[in-house]
């Protein structure tokens, strides 16, 4: 997971520079085509989540990853907008599909008891390759040449398939024998599962605040220092690193995921309530404010974290978690597609009225997930004893 997420941090600091000094396309293009290939990618989870239950999710993490770091080295090739979507559109569908035979290799080799607990783990590991990554990108910046731009790509490449290859470190998890195959597709007849995705995608909006919102929110409505944003940045990853194991105690069960993300939805208002009273205020006072605000976000989102992942393996059964996590992971990528122009549109074209509204979502949806949990568990079949499982197994 390190060198995956330190090709991450490479790519995200430098890539939009490369795309527009480099291969010459404008930030509309850009912004265009990622929006666009991330589209495409929402139709690849559920499938190839599918394909990892059926072929073992460890072979397919490795596979999809290498997918990943090859399309991620294609950019290399890129001379035009219509290469680009192309390249983007592979990006995106190989990321989802190994986010998808990830989630199914954890949920595969740990124990049930200490799933959250793991990805606890490699969340904090992703935010400190992020934090080794982006530095590291800041080099080509500072030298400002295509030739710094095309080795950062490169460079992304290589470590994204060291990254995968390390998976091949895992034991291997049986493939579920044909008896207890679920078919492609049976994740979307659990409607209880599609609503809390559902519910999950609303909160994981938050994510789009510290890249959208607040950079804007700072620029245009507050009289804070434009520095701030980045001490706001700081302020939530080291929370995150410091923070998101602890905070993940007690998600491993349903009730106590059900319970982290009313958590999350109640603290995210709080956060949303906290960014709109720093419009108007004296500078230090703002920021004061911000960074209040950014420390009640980073424990919204630390919540949010753990309880999706407490629910989304809780409540896929062990059959076929792959595909479960897959649509799991479409409420992510929903949010990344929505949250810049629900975000601007709502915050920056209403002002304060639309943090509120903001805030009222999230605490809606946080307060929504408990009941639901109840009726996702209700909905489950009861679980195979020890001996029918053994007779399932057998050839």
């Amino acid at each position: 997971m390190l060198p995956t997420s330190i090709g991450r941090g490479l790519f995200i600091t430098a890539s939009v520079v490369y795309f527009t000094k480099a291969v010459g396309l404008t930030p509309v293009q850009v912004g265009t085509g990622l929006t666009i290939a991330a589209s495409i990618a929402l139709f690849a989870g559920v499938p190839m989540g599918h394909l990892a239950d059926r072929i073992g999710p460890r072979a397919m993490t490795v596979a999809f990853g290498l997918a990943a770091a090859l399309a991620l080295t294609a950019y290399f090739l890129v001379s035009n907008w219509s290469a680009f979507l192309a390249v983007a559109s592979l990006v995106a569908i190989a990321q989802s599909a190994s986010g998808a035979a990830r989630g199914a290799l954890i949920a595969g080799s740990v124990p049930p008891e200490r799933r959250v607990r793991t990805r606890a783990y490699l969340r904090v590991v992703t935010n400190v390759g992020w934090m080794v990554g982006a530095p590291l990108a800041g080099v080509a910046l500072y030298l400002d040449t295509d030739a710094a731009y095309m080795s950062v790509i490169l460079a992304t490449g290589a470590v994204t398939a060291t990254g995968a290859l390390l998976f091949l470190r895992v034991p291997p998890v049986a493939r579920q024998p044909e008896s207890r195959r679920e078919p492609m597709g049976a994740v979307l007849r659990d409607r209880p599962y599609l609503a809390l995705t559902v519910l999950n995608a609303v909160l994981s909006i938050h994510y789009g605040i510290a890249n959208v919102a607040i950079p804007l929110w700072v620029l245009e409505r507050t009289e804070a220092p434009v520095w701030i944003i980045s001490v706001l940045l700081v302020i939530n990853t080291v929370m995150i690193v410091t923070l998101q194991v602890r905070t993940s105690r007690g998600s491993g069960t349903v009730t106590g995921a059900a319970r982290a993300q009313r958590y999350a939805g109640l603290l995210l208002a709080a956060a949303c309530g906290l960014y709109a009273l720093a419009a108007g205020l004296p500078v230090w006072i703002a920021a004061s404010v911000l960074m209040l605000g950014a420390a009640v976000h980073a424990f919204g989102e630390l919540f949010q974290a753990s309880g999706g992942w407490g629910l989304s393996f809780e409540l896929a059964p062990d059959h076929a978690q792959g595909q479960y996590q897959g649509l799991y992971n479409t409420g992510f990528q929903v949010s990344d597609i929505v949250a810049p122009a629900v975000l601007a549109v709502a915050v920056i074209g209403l002002g304060w009225p639309g943090w509120i509204v903001m805030g009222a979502c999230f605490a809606a949806a946080g307060l929504a997930v408990p009941p639901l949990a109840r009726w996702a568990e209700r909905t489950r079949p009861p679980a195979p004893d020890a001996a029918t499982v053994a007779a399932a197994a057998k050839p």
